[in-house]
């Protein structure tokens, strides 16, 4: 009887051990099964803070994906997207037909509404500016202050580099395609012209209006301030769309991160960045 029961004990744990080890082989192999996804987001440092956020919220929820985002300005956003050197393009502009006719098969989806604010330093007396006066600011034509009401002291006039679409709309909206003076001082991105400018008293520049905040001052342009109302209206013109770019129609993974930004938890990111939701 003894030995019958021992055996039978001795079965019994035989199974449980078959039995535990087979539960930790099917649970490696069903982790093996998750299928990971990686995508490269690249372009406008505009865009940059909405895609941020929303690729941090968008993977806490989709623990498999794996996403990348860099800058660049969207002249680069637009080329890696046309080249397949990215998942998903990003540009604070819209796509020049240039672009198109190089990389006919680009699919452009506006994800929010943005202005450019001319910006002064904030103990800059002057707070308003006509675009006659931008643009002879910008070519060089006005180079003191006190020729628009100011300091006597001469204006350091910052721009962006020819990759950025935040230039691109200054260049096209404020300046109405007017020259850029030589001695304008380049900077590198939104935060990089915020920054400049802050720390100079004498400085002009351009930024997204999702950038501003106490540290600058957004000047009215022909007597409309860049706030996202007047935006809205239509009432402050230097204004554009924010896009994001993909090379023919989206894969099934960076279709699944566009569709999360234009949703409503995604037009909430772009809301709480400081931007204007889509209204389309």
């Amino acid at each position: 009887m003894k030995k019958y029961i021992s055996v039978l004990i001795g079965a019994v744990l035989i199974s449980l051990i078959v039995g535990f080890s087979g539960c930790t082989e099917s649970g490696v192999n069903n982790s093996e099964e998750v299928q990971k996804f990686s995508l490269k987001i690249s372009g406008s440092t505009t865009v940059l803070p909405i895609a941020e956020e929303a690729a941090k919220q968008f993977m806490t929820k989709n623990k498999n994906y794996m996403i990348e985002v860099t800058g660049g300005g969207s002249g680069l956003g637009v080329k890696e997207a046309g080249e397949n050197l990215n998942d998903i393009g990003m540009a604070s502009r819209d796509v020049k037909s240039s672009e198109f006719e190089i990389y006919p098969s680009l699919q452009v989806f506006g994800i929010a509404k943005d202005g450019v604010a001319i910006i002064v330093q904030p103990e800059n007396p002057v707070s308003s500016l006509t675009q006659e006066q931008i643009i002879a600011i910008y070519a060089g034509e006005i180079t003191n202050w006190n020729e628009v009401g100011g300091n006597d002291a001469p204006i350091t006039v910052y721009t962006r580099d020819e990759e950025s679409g935040t230039r691109e709309v200054f260049f096209e909206k404020a300046l109405n395609k007017g020259n850029i003076t030589k001695k304008a001082v380049v900077v590198a991105s939104n935060g990089a012209m915020k920054s400049s400018v802050k720390a100079d008293v004498n400085g002009i520049g351009y930024l997204s209006i999702g950038y501003l905040d106490s540290s600058v001052t957004g000047c009215e342009y022909e007597g409309v301030l860049p706030t996202e109302a007047n935006v809205v209206s239509g009432t402050y013109t230097v204004s554009r769309t924010l896009n994001i770019i993909t090379n023919g129609e989206p894969s099934q993974e960076a279709k699944a991160f566009i569709d999360f930004l234009l949703s409503s938890e995604g037009q909430k990111i772009v809301v709480e960045e400081g931007y204007i939701p889509n209204i389309n």
